[in-house]
């Protein structure tokens, strides 16, 4: 009988080496004292791997596609800490609503343009 699947193993494993990236990026952030968050880091250090095909896609398609399945789980804690804080927030509505609405138009605009070269790039 076998305790746990395949796909199982692999998407852990996956998701692992994408958590491995993460790490990798901290330990950067915090040895070289760069301003940018570790997390950050280690995503560059993801596209750098995956964009000089020293690692293939491959590797990581089951567990990033996973993440991305319950991204909206990871969301929560968030939600939970913003709702803790409400007293930070309180008063400064007028403030967060355009920086919101405006961040979120400046990402949904840069995503469109990256989406729009790859797929022409790959034509």
């Amino acid at each position: 009988m076998r305790l746990i699947s395949y796909n199982v193993l692999i998407t852990t494993i996956q998701i692992g080496l994408l958590f491995g990236f993460y790490l990798a990026g901290v330990y950067l952030q915090y040895v070289f004292a760069l301003p940018v968050p570790g997390s950050v880091v280690g995503m560059l250090l993801l596209l750098i791997m995956l964009y000089l095909k020293w690692m293939p896609i491959s590797w990581i398609a089951k567990g990033a596609s996973t993440l991305l399945n319950h991204l909206p789980l990871l969301f929560i804690p968030v939600t939970v800490g913003i709702m803790q804080h409400l007293d930070f927030f309180s008063g400064k509505s007028l403030l967060l609503v355009p920086i919101v609405l405006l961040s979120t138009w400046i990402v949904m605009g840069i995503t469109g343009l990256l989406g729009q070269f790859l797929a022409n790039r790959k034509e």
